[in-house]
């Protein structure tokens, strides 16, 4: 029997934040509570001067297995992921070939066992021809539905109104979207070729993925899904006007949710001189006037979850021009340490960040007995350092691609522990165990 204490932490969880011991048998929370009697033989963590949590769900990651795997992989992407703190991850569908079919799906889920250093699920992505093997999906088989309502190419890229009508009158799970109107990007582009030529600056990106081009698209899809009463997951919202679609107030009940990524709360547009390529990304990092309502709305409660889409590229594919450089960027290690300098700014409380990034998740897409600090659940426990300046370096990046937005920034937390079924995977420099990754289980949605 395998048996850890965590001590002296004060825990934040379920809108409290208390001091309080944890006891760990077999991978589960045994016991919460103050003054713990440790059994003999027991592995002990001091916490003291921590702040323990439960560990991050990212309904949102490119993990780009298979077929672009120079980029990163599962196995080297989910360790940066549970060094910055996320302990389960939900990966897109737009790998090569995409994850279209069940049986795709399936080959997923088995190259993930065992490589996995967080616990996972997958997307099915939805094509403009695919609705039979949508419509037979069970339960738990995918964490959602994935459409690329614009902003992508080949068979994943569904913004034909037939097609999206059938998606979402006969999807049996969450459907996630990617919302830019792809006509109207296209059309910003040519503008901008009429009047750089080739050679089109990065500032112009928040203007070709502009406010109306994820408007026209957000409104779509939220109006299919009151049309057909579909669950609905709007992904990475970018814009204040798009707040407008999205009711404030707990996520219990909420057929229509929000998500937010952390580089549109973090950054806008007054850092792309210094940034440039690095922080390209779709939709584009917008205004700072963008940028504060998304943050006003996680606190309404407009915003229900915070995510990553973290999506590496190589540095030499970021270095080219804008036209040509990919848009994505590695996140999932410096996540976390993000929110935690909102709360430095006294912008989100503790709790709000660990019902965001933890609570929500779990609720919204069912993830089973994990997402919080409870005796039964799984101990997927994060421990972090507030006032204890961390400096980005190159040689701490655990992401294949090598390289982060964030490479010489310093912020004021750091991760010291991230345990993952109970098992320390991470001790705030490096890597522990082997892969200690479960595949999720899901309930369906509410």
């Amino acid at each position: 029997m395998s048996v850890t204490a965590i001590i002296n932490g004060t825990l934040v969880n379920e809108g409290r934040v208390f001091e309080s011991d944890i006891l760990i048998k077999d991978g589960r929370i045994e016991a919460i509570g103050a003054g713990l009697s440790v059994p003999e033989g027991a592995s002990v963590f001091d916490a003291a001067g921590g702040t323990v949590m439960p560990g991050m769900i990212d309904d949102q990651v490119h993990f780009r297995e298979p077929g672009l795997t120079k980029k990163g992989d599962l196995h080297t992407e989910s360790g940066a992921a549970v060094a910055g703190g996320i302990t389960s991850f939900m990966e897109m569908p737009n790998t090569n070939p995409s994850t279209s079919t069940r049986s795709a799906l399936a080959d997923k889920y088995a190259a993930a066992d065992g490589r996995a250093h967080g616990n996972y699920a997958f997307y099915l992505g939805a094509t403009p021809d695919n609705i039979e093997e949508i419509k037979a999906l069970e339960t738990g088989e995918a964490c959602g539905v994935k459409i690329f309502m614009g902003a992508s190419t080949g068979d994943l890229l569904v913004n034909q109104l037939p097609a999206l009508e059938r998606i979402f009158e006969h999807c049996p799970t969450i459907i996630t979207t990617h919302c830019e109107d792809t006509p109207r990007i296209r059309d910003n582009v040519k503008k901008a070729i009429a009047e750089f030529g080739e050679d089109i600056p990065m500032s112009e990106h928040r203007i070709i993925r502009d406010a109306e081009a994820c408007w026209m698209s957000s409104s779509l899809a939220v109006d299919l899904a009151k049309r057909f009463g579909s669950n609905l997951h709007v992904l990475h919202l970018t814009t204040a006007r798009e707040m407008a679609h999205f009711e404030p107030g707990p996520i219990e009940g909420k057929k229509i949710t929000a998500e937010a990524c952390v580089h549109h709360l973090f950054f806008d547009d007054k850092d792309i001189p210094a940034k440039d390529t690095l922080i390209k990304c779709n939709p584009a990092i917008k205004t700072g006037d963008d940028r504060a309502a998304l943050l006003q709305a996680v606190n309404d409660d407009r915003i229900d979850i915070i995510a990553t889409d973290h999506a590496p590229h190589t540095m030499a594919e970021k270095q080219q021009k804008y036209m040509q450089a990919p848009a994505g960027l590695p996140l999932v290690q410096h996540a976390l340490l993000t929110l935690f300098e909102h709360y430095h700014d006294g912008t989100f409380s503790l709790e709000h960040i660990v019902h965001k990034v933890a609570h929500a998740p779990a609720i919204r897409f069912g993830v089973q007995e994990r997402g919080y600090l409870r005796e039964g659940y799984f101990a997927d426990i994060v421990v972090a350092e507030h006032g204890a300046p961390f400096k980005v370096q190159p040689e701490q990046l655990l992401a294949k691609c090598g390289w982060s937005p964030f490479d010489g920034d310093t912020f004021r937390s750091r991760i010291r522990a991230t345990f993952v079924n109970g098992s320390q995977v991470w001790d705030g420099e490096r890597l522990l165990v082997e892969p200690q990754g479960q595949r999720l289980a899901l309930n369906p949605p509410l």
